[in-house]
Order: structure tokens, then C-alpha cells, then sequence
């Protein structure tokens, strides 16, 4: 399947809630891009990919997003995108009534944590 790229994505995620649709990526770069320009060879993008760790599988494991929404079994989010729609659309209304019961306060430390966390390495 065929994944859509953002550019910039992660310069403007700054946000309480981050959610990837399950087959997405999210990075400034695409997997071609990266192997250009580290091997000058486009054609090692799954290589790079490896490397990138751009899934949304990837990205909540490492704290970077908040959940990964599953998309349709039907072929996934481009072939059913009202189901899709509604998937987000669902997520979305959860999250801001979760958000709407904290004080400022509350989530800005919790914006804080979180983005301190992201990321997070174990080092060896």
C-alpha cells in the first residue's frame, strides 16, 4: 500500500494529542529522500525506512504520537474514506472531552511531560 507523505510533519505536530492512521508515515523526509541523500541511491528506501522509524507503530513506541488509529480492513483508509473519516472523527471528539475536564495548568504540564519524554533513549 501506497503511503502518504507530510512534509514538515513534525515541525507543526505540536499539539495535546498526536494520531496516525495505522498505515501512514509521519516525518519531514520520505524514505527516498533520506536514501538520496545518505547512499545518493533512491532505490534503498526501504533501508532508510528501517533506519527512519516513520510507522505509526514506530512513533508510538516511541512516544511520539499518542495513538494509532486503525484504518478499515477493506483496503485501508483510501478505500474507504468515510469509515476513515469517521474513525478520526471519533478519536477527535474523545480526545477534546478528555482535554475540556483539565485546567490550564494541568495540560500544560502534561504537554511538558509529554514532549519531554518523546523519544526517550535508553542508551548502551
Amino acid at each position: 500500500m501506497e503511503r502518504a507523505q507530510v512534509g514538515g510533519a513534525l515541525a507543526i505536530g505540536v499539539a495535546d494529542k498526536i494520531f496516525m492512521l495505522e498505515n501512514s508515515i509521519y516525518s519531514i523526509l520520505s524514505p527516498e529522500g533520506y536514501a538520496s541523500i545518505l547512499w545518493k541511491d533512491s532505490s534503498r528506501a526501504k533501508e532508510a525506512a528501517s533506519i527512519m522509524k516513520p510507522t505509526a507503530d514506530d512513533l508510538y513506541e516511541f512516544k511520539v504520537i499518542d495513538k494509532v488509529i486503525k484504518e478499515p480492513e477493506n483496503g485501508g483508509a483510501v478505500n474507504d474514506i468515510i469509515m476513515t473519516s469517521d474513525l478520526i472523527k471519533k478519536e477527535i471528539v474523545k480526545a477534546i472531552k478528555e482535554l475540556k475536564t483539565l485546567d490550564t495548568n494541568e495540560l500544560v504540564n502534561l504537554r511538558y511531560k509529554k514532549f519531554r519524554n518523546m523519544g526517550e533513549y535508553i542508551g548502551g
